[in-house]
């Protein structure tokens, strides 16, 4: 029986393997495993909101909802803005001078509608209640 080095059909098929996965990396970045990684939300995205400036992305996990608004073109700092709101309840806000993204912002909303606002440089983007 001979050992799988380096040589071999299957030592050569390995290494293939080993150096499209580092080009793979090497050109995606590190934060390619998940969407929700960029985001800083975790769970998965239940709503996206484009608007002429950026767009405003929502997460779901467990009885918790997540959201931030990502500008189209990061870079200068501008005002940027999210809101979460849970009905019946009081708006969870995150707003300032950011590059990239404002948020994330997070509510409990176990069985409950949800509405969120996200809004990059004068452009706006809302939901609407869902959720429910």
């Amino acid at each position: 029986m001979r050992a799988t080095g380096g040589g071999g059909r299957a030592g050569r098929w390995t290494a293939g393997l080993t150096a499209a996965a580092a080009v793979t990396l090497t050109l995606a970045g590190p934060g390619v495993h998940a969407a929700s990684a960029a985001s800083g939300c975790p769970g998965h995205q239940v709503r996206a909101v484009g608007f002429a400036t950026g767009q405003l992305r929502v997460y779901r996990s467990g009885q918790y909802v997540c959201a931030v608004a990502v500008a189209k073109k990061p870079g200068a700092r501008r005002q940027m803005s999210v809101e979460l709101q849970v009905r019946g309840g009081r708006p969870v806000v995150d707003s300032g001078r950011f590059t990239r993204l404002a948020g994330p912002v997070k509510v409990r909303a176990a069985n409950r509608c949800v509405r969120a606002v996200g809004a990059v440089s004068g452009g706006k983007g809302a939901s609407g209640w869902f959720l429910c």
